[in-house]
């Protein structure tokens, strides 16, 4: 008698952990997005950001967690959004989970500081440095609107995507008048 020849049936899986990801072109440039297994947005990287992302072997390209991440996009940068409505996960320390929540409430079209950052999560005056180093470890950039943070001089201070950036995201939210 002879044993019956089976086939196994094996069917594309993500691996736990797999990191997703795809580019989105924008006034800034191609962005990268990463999202975790469930979908969630876990950063958002402009080209040659300080400490941005950038695509490993072990992720996998997958435009389909995206869609709303790139609708979204696309109308804050035609001037129609005002405000993100996505889920994102974000892992940092308890002090920058703090910082970059304290990012949520400033609305569009404003700006706030860092001493102003500091004060909304109870830290000292002394922390304004720290508050800083936590604003420019933002791993959302665009979504998380760190670029609304500015020196207490008014001063467009650092952005992890280049001052250029900072100016064109304030100009596009008409803090900044346009050069044209």
């Amino acid at each position: 008698m002879s044993t019956p020849m089976t086939t196994p049936i094996t069917t594309p899986m993500t691996a736990p952990n797999t990191t997703r990801w795809t580019s989105f072109e924008s006034p800034l440039g191609q962005l990268l997005l990463t999202a975790d297994e469930s979908g969630a947005l876990t950063s958002l990287s402009v080209p040659g950001q300080k400490g941005g992302r950038t695509v490993q072997p072990e992720w996998r390209r997958d435009p389909g967690p995206f869609r709303a991440a790139g609708d979204q996009l696309a109308a804050y940068f035609a001037g129609e959004l005002k405000e993100f409505h996505l889920e994102f996960h974000t892992s940092g320390t308890d002090f920058r989970e703090r910082v970059w929540t304290a990012l949520d409430s400033v609305p569009y079209g404003a700006t706030t500081t860092y001493g102003e950052i500091a004060a909304r999560i109870g830290a000292s005056r002394a922390a304004v440095r720290a508050v800083g180093g936590a604003i420019g470890a933002n791993p959302l950039l665009v979504v998380r609107a760190c670029h609304r943070v500015i020196g207490a001089d008014g001063s467009l201070t650092g952005y992890a995507g280049g001052l250029d950036r900072k100016v064109q995201l304030l100009t596009l939210e008409d803090v900044l008048e346009s050069s044209d």
